[in-house]
């Protein structure tokens, strides 16, 4: 296996710049309006009585229709557009509506000048829209999927492994060999659904430095997921996984924890509810595939204290179903802005669709109604939301007054940000330490 990707490559330079705050956004920015300002004006004056008037409505029109298509038919996720990406999205239409409408008349030289001017102003919406959710912090992030290399995973097993004994962690009798390396790897690898016929993308599977040491020891598992849409790759390049791994390693004699990002959902569009349903056999996947396949492929400690799963938004929602549906093999939790209730848009249409309009078996493996009927004295787990998410921060506190009450040992931590990846990379980072204590790594 070779470095994590985009780590074997000297990216510095413009590929470093920051694209959600500071010079550049802000460049764009007044670009964009100076280029929408710049369509808007015309010496004619049929255009401000006509030309102007019908593209305003009709980038209005279209934004209204966009939403109500999205949010209310096709519904490929749960929760609506924000109003600010609408905005955005709306402002971006405006701009090529503007040129469209502008360009008859012109002569060449007006024609490319209204064409740049309308990229800019797509380009100030993108860039709006990204600074809303921080995905592509840096342009090696947009870019990653192209720049990087991530080899497919080799498994390999040592002669010879060290696991902590009873009552004691395993940074306690760990001595790292010379010549450790500094960094972890990450690779990918298929991790199909034996047991439940799910059909997933391919995981991605980070394996801290000690566990590429002649005498390796037994990791915990942490099992994560990335929200909907999205996929296991989010948590690789926007969520710069690796490389809060790494820097906890550094501070751990090159330990922490084995990071598995696995797909619940099959395609950036599907959602699956991560439920055993007429949907899918997500739950099935995640309690049966993914430790059978952990088991057959690596060398890991045992237990469940030394197994937990996490994820972002869809993938918080499953890590609290999860907890609660497979406590036996889950024993810690981290929902970051998840929901309170697995949804495909409303209670109604979710129970029709996954479960043939059947409440009991919705109820069955709900989490806030298996949380109802039993408690959960031996989890642990952590709730991490934006403090300004208006959507999920009410879920999240629901979600953990109900864990609560279960008996289950929780946290709530409200985090600078909404619904971005400032949230969802401070969140995992945030909560790492307690986690590695709990999964036995450290004291």
């Amino acid at each position: 296996m070779t470095a994590a990707p985009g780590r074997s490559l000297a990216l510095h330079g413009p590929l470093q710049w920051h694209l959600t705050h500071g010079v550049i956004p802000t460049a764009v920015l007044v670009a964009g309006w100076a280029a929408l300002l710049g369509l808007a004006v015309c010496r004619s004056a049929h255009w401000w009585t006509r030309r102007l008037p019908c593209a305003v409505v009709l980038a209005l029109a279209a934004t209204v229709l966009l939403h109500y298509a999205v949010d209310s038919w096709w519904q490929p996720f749960p929760e609506g557009l924000p109003r600010r990406v609408l905005f955005w999205i709306g402002i971006g239409l405006l701009g090529v509506l503007l040129a469209l409408f502008r360009l008859p008349p012109l002569r060449r030289r007006g024609r490319c000048a209204a064409i740049v001017a309308a990229l800019l102003v797509l380009l100030m919406s993108g860039s709006q829209i990204n600074r809303q959710f921080d995905q592509y912090p840096t342009l090696r992030v947009l870019l990653a999927p192209w720049l990087n290399h991530t080899p497919a995973f080799v498994g390999s097993r040592a002669d010879r492994t060290t696991a902590a004994p009873s009552g004691r962690a395993l940074s306690e009798v760990w001595q790292p060999p010379a010549g450790l390396p500094a960094k972890g790897t990450v690779s990918t690898t298929a991790l199909p659904g034996q047991r439940s016929g799910f059909q997933p993308r391919d995981a991605y599977l980070y394996l801290p430095p000690a566990y590429q040491a002649p005498v390796r020891p037994l990791l915990p598992v942490l099992v994560l997921m990335a929200g909907q849409p999205g996929g296991p790759g989010d948590w690789v390049n926007s969520g710069g996984m690796a490389d809060t791994m790494d820097a906890f390693a550094a501070g751990h004699q090159g330990l922490a924890p084995i990071v598995l990002v696995v797909d619940p959902i099959g395609s950036d569009w599907s959602n699956t509810l991560c439920m055993d349903s007429k949907i899918a056999k997500v739950q099935t996947y995640l309690a049966q595939d993914v430790p059978d396949w952990v088991h057959t492929h690596l060398q890991t400690a045992e237990g469940r204290t030394a197994w937990a799963i996490g994820g972002l938004s869809f993938g918080g929602t499953c890590a609290l179903q999860l907890a609660v549906n497979a406590p036996q093999l889950y024993g810690s939790f981290l929902d970051i802005s998840g929901q309170d209730e697995p949804t495909l848009g409303s209670h109604g249409r979710t129970v029709d669709e996954a479960f043939g309009g059947d409440e009991a078996a919705f109820d069955a493996v709900d989490p806030l109604h298996v949380m109802a009927r039993r408690s959960f004295p031996d989890t642990v787990g952590a709730f991490v939301v934006g403090a300004s998410d208006g959507e999920f921060g009410p879920q999240q506190r629901h979600a953990f007054q109900a864990a609560r009450q279960a008996g289950m040992t929780v946290t709530y931590t409200e985090l600078p940000g909404a619904h971005d990846w400032n949230v969802f990379r401070g969140g995992l980072a945030g909560q790492l330490p307690w986690m590695a204590q709990r999964m036995g790594l450290v004291r």
